[in-house]
């Protein structure tokens, strides 16, 4: 990989600084989520729990691509800490539903705002117009790829 004078772990390949970005954004992320004592993994579950509420422990481990046992661990710790909260289901002790509490759902809010803002400083150099051309043209260069999938 072709890398910039002076800065040797600096690359200048277009997926090298595509990689180089995501890198930075991702950074940004972890700060965010760190600065609430959280890991990512259990940031991401309070987020989703808060758009998934009532989800049951295999809906949590399908969406983290984990197991039961892993999901489990993760949950109690956040339960310990009065972020989430498992209720059995009506007439089925054993089927326990996952909630987000207040605290927990507050915790993960601003996530999104803070995103913006991580974007918004990696993309400081640009003008209007420039951004504009960078969306295209990688808008233009995923057009190829396969869909997404979590």
């Amino acid at each position: 990989m072709e890398e910039r004078e002076g800065s040797p772990q600096a690359p200048v390949t277009p997926l090298g600084l595509v990689r180089w970005i995501t890198w930075a954004q991702r950074k940004g992320g972890d700060d965010w989520v760190r600065s609430r004592d959280l890991s990512s993994e259990q940031a991401f579950v309070l987020g989703w729990l808060v758009s998934a509420p009532g989800a049951i422990q295999r809906d949590v481990a399908a969406v983290t691509r984990t197991s039961a046992a892993s999901v489990s661990s993760l949950l109690q710790g956040l339960e310990r800490r009065g972020l989430v909260e498992r209720r059995a289901e009506a007439g089925d002790d054993r089927r326990k539903r996952v909630f987000a509490t207040p605290a927990g759902a507050e915790l993960v809010s601003g996530f999104a705002e803070a995103m913006a803002e991580v974007e918004d400083r990696i993309l400081a150099p640009l003008d209007d117009d420039e951004r504009a051309q960078l969306l295209a043209l990688l808008t233009k260069v995923s057009s190829q790829l396969p869909p997404l999938t979590r």
